[in-house]
């Protein structure tokens, strides 16, 4: 229970972990001792995108984030706005992210990410355009798909799934253990 509140968001009591039986008993979460206002610490749903440029031979966009050490490209990810669907979630963070207009959305599949406390939907994007890059990307390559390269993790994963799904044997980088 190391993430989450401390103090209650109704009012303001330091929060406690404890079990309630609406849980069964079984489950220990963060709740306030006074008003009984429970942090559910639920988890985050996270779009993510295999981005297939259709005006570049179909080849894959994988970006490096701005705020991350090291050369390590990813999918293009993002949160769902309130209101949306995934589907245009992810084509409006395609769109903002990398300048590219989607042409067709469809789904991958859907993986934990438990490091993160987040559920990734993952989609492929086929998008075309010219790529200009948000401030939170700092670079971008294009890969055809049997030259990219997977990460055991989130979205590599997925990433994987979508390769296979094209009748390519996905190859995983290794990376360093976490410090």
């Amino acid at each position: 229970m190391a993430f989450g509140p401390r103090f209650c968001l109704a009012c303001g009591t330091p929060l406690a972990a404890i079990q309630a039986e609406e849980d069964g008993g079984a489950k220990t979460r963060l709740r306030c001792p006074a008003c009984g206002w429970t942090h559910w610490n639920n988890p985050t749903p996270v779009l993510a995108a295999v981005v297939e440029c259709t005006d570049r031979d179909g080849r894959i966009l994988l970006a490096r984030n701005a705020a991350w050490s090291g050369r390590l490209f990813a999918l293009i990810t993002g949160f769902m706005e309130a209101g949306e669907t995934a589907e245009a979630g992810i084509a409006r963070e395609v769109l903002e992210e990398t300048a590219l207009v989607a042409d067709r959305v469809s789904l991958i599949g859907v993986y934990d990410f438990q490091r993160m406390n987040q559920v990734i939907l993952a989609y492929h994007v086929q998008a075309r355009g010219e790529v200009r890059l948000s401030p939170e990307l700092a670079e971008y390559k294009l890969f055809a798909p049997p030259e990219v390269r997977c990460w055991p993790a989130g979205t590599g994963y997925a990433l994987a799934d979508w390769l296979r799904s094209r009748g390519h044997e996905p190859r995983f980088i290794e990376l360093p253990p976490r410090t």
